[in-house]
C-alpha cells in the first residue's frame, strides 16, 4: 500500500495531478482543498496517499494534509460512499467545519456539499458523530490530573476547539462560561457540544 508520495508535480488540474518518484509517475486524485494549495508544475510535492485497490484497477488519493486523509477513511467508512463522493465531499467543505457539522448534528450545512442529500447526511451524522470528535488531536495532558475531572475535561475541550480552527481567548471564554454552571460537571462530549454551540 502507499502512504505518501514525495516527488516532483509534473501535472495538476483540479481532479488529478501527475507526480513523479524516480521516474515513475504516478495519477493522484486530489481535492480541491489540495488543489488549491498546489505550487507551480516542476515543484517539489508531498502528499498523504490513500490507495484504493479495486478488482479492475489501483487508484491513489492524495491530501496536503492528515487531517484530510483521516476524514477521507472516516468517510469511506459511511454506507453509501466511495471514494468519488468523498473527494467531493472534501472539495465542498474544510475538515474542521466537517467536524463541526458532523457533531453538532448541522444537517443544513451537510446539505449544502454537492452530492450529499438528507439521507447522506443523516447516515454521517449517526455513524461517524461519535468518532469525528477525535481528528482534533489533544494536548497530552498532565499525569496527576485525573480522568475526567474539571481541569483535564477544560483542557482537552480546548484543545480540541483551537484544533478544529478556533481563537485559544475566545474558546478559552466560552468554556469558562460553559463549565462553572451550578453543580453541574460536564464530560469532554457534553462540554464541546454546548461550547460548540455558542461559538457558531
Amino acid at each position: 500500500m502507499i502512504a505518501s508520495l514525495t516527488g516532483i508535480l509534473r501535472f495538476k488540474s483540479p481532479g488529478h495531478i501527475t507526480v513523479e518518484v524516480n521516474g515513475v509517475g504516478y495519477r493522484v486524485f486530489i481535492p480541491l482543498s489540495t488543489f488549491y494549495e498546489l505550487a507551480d508544475e516542476g515543484s517539489p510535492i508531498a502528499l498523504n496517499v490513500y490507495t484504493a485497490v479495486r478488482e479492475d484497477a489501483i487508484h491513489l488519493y492524495g491530501f496536503r494534509t492528515p487531517e484530510e486523509k483521516q476524514i477521507f477513511e472516516l468517510l469511506l467508512s459511511v454506507n453509501g460512499i466511495g471514494p468519488k463522493l468523498a473527494i467531493g465531499l472534501l472539495s465542498g467543505v474544510s475538515p474542521a467545519d466537517f467536524v463541526r457539522a458532523v457533531f453538532m448534528e448541522d444537517r443544513q450545512t451537510l446539505t449544502k456539499i454537492p452530492g450529499v442529500g438528507k439521507k447522506t447526511a443523516e447516515r454521517m451524522i449517526l455513524e461517524l458523530r461519535d468518532r469525528v470528535i477525535k481528528l482534533a488531536p489533544q494536548e497530552k495532558r498532565e499525569e496527576s490530573k485525573e480522568e475526567g475531572s474539571p481541569d483535564t475535561v477544560r483542557e482537552d475541550a480546548l484543545s480540541a476547539l483551537v484544533n478544529l480552527g478556533y481563537k485559544k481567548s475566545a474558546a478559552r471564554t466560552v468554556l469558562e462560561r460553559v463549565l462553572t454552571g451550578p453543580g453541574e460537571r460536564l464530560v469532554l462530549e457534553e462540554a464541546l457540544k454546548r461550547a460548540l454551540k455558542e461559538l457558531s
